[in-house]
């Protein structure tokens, strides 16, 4: 597997820091992680300068405190963290911060944590999601697991889907683990003329998507997978995929960029950016084509 060889670890100096830890180290064999980055960026590291007068042997720069704790943190995990990692601590505004050393370092990867309820930093999470160019993998507190078993692929027959199956393909060879694809179908307004009854034109629909299912598969050569098809009966996609996404028990929630325009890459589609906006209980991984787009990537650090 060579998505994600290089993975950046966001962290706040909070809790949530050792599930972070725990899990990335549980992940990098499965996900193929090489190298890790964990990055913290602080608003100001500078200390009050009548403190560094007062004890200017007792107290270290901040950085090199924050640089200690997160080390001490990762030292703490056991078995130890058995792959190469850096830690960066900087100075200024998170989210330019983060962009800037995921593209300096040239990183794959962007790990996030999601907080068991809102807080201060989920506008950070969204935002880093949305302006990101390559996947993010959002954890969110309240899972601890080591593994991802069943894995959960909402699927719309595009070349999205095909990259999320073949990764999922990947991860499940080698943890053992289920592969359940999902697709919605809903029946069109204005079925009433066509002189068919709403089930009937239901079934019209289902049929024309488990077609259009095998039609996907045979033609990007991809194995036979389970899919379940549902009927929407709400018309919020997001809503529905997280809906079935708890009641199947996933582990693991692959989603697509699904953006309509080239630009997909960086900017989510509606619902992929609503699942990462109210998703605090499933692990998420947003999938985004390498290198879509990547002009936008770079003007973010012209403005």
């Amino acid at each position: 597997m060579n998505y994600f060889k290089k993975a950046m670890v966001g962290l706040d100096l909070s809790a949530i820091d050792e599930i972070m830890i725990t899990q990335i180290k549980a992940f990098a064999p499965i996900l193929g992680i090489e190298m890790v980055y964990f990055v913290h960026v602080a608003k100001n590291l500078i200390l009050p300068e009548e403190v560094t007068q007062a004890y200017p042997d007792l107290i270290a720069p901040v950085d090199e405190t924050i640089e200690s704790q997160i080390e001490h943190e990762i030292e703490h995990v056991k078995p130890s963290l058995d792959i190469p990692y850096e830690i960066i601590v900087k100075e200024g505004n998170p989210q330019e911060t983060i962009l800037r050393w995921s593209k300096i370092k040239n990183i794959d990867l962007l790990v996030m944590g999601r907080k068991k309820s809102k807080s201060h930093s989920d506008s950070l999470v969204n935002n880093l999601s949305q302006k990101y160019p390559h996947p993010v993998l959002l954890l969110p507190e309240n899972r601890t697991q080591e593994t991802f078993q069943r894995l959960l692929l909402p699927i719309d027959f595009s070349r999205h889907s095909k990259v999320s199956i073949l990764l999922a393909s990947e991860i499940a060879a080698k943890t053992g683990g289920e592969i359940l694809c999902c697709h919605f179908y809903e029946v069109p307004r204005g079925y009433t003329k066509t002189g068919k009854s709403f089930d009937e034109f239901s079934d019209i629909m289902l049929e024309n998507a488990k077609k259009d299912f095998a039609r996907f598969l045979s033609e990007n050569k991809l194995p036979d997978l389970p899919c379940e098809f549902i009927l929407k009966h709400k018309k919020d996609e997001a809503d529905n995929i997280m809906k079935h996404a708890k009641s199947s028990g996933t582990d693991l929630l692959i989603i697509g960029s699904r953006g309509r325009t080239k630009s997909a890459a960086v900017l989510l589609g509606s619902v992929a950016e609503k699942l990462v906006n109210t998703n605090h209980e499933i692990p998420m991984l947003v999938m985004k084509e390498q290198g879509e787009n990547m002009s936008f990537f770079e003007a973010l650090f012209k403005l």
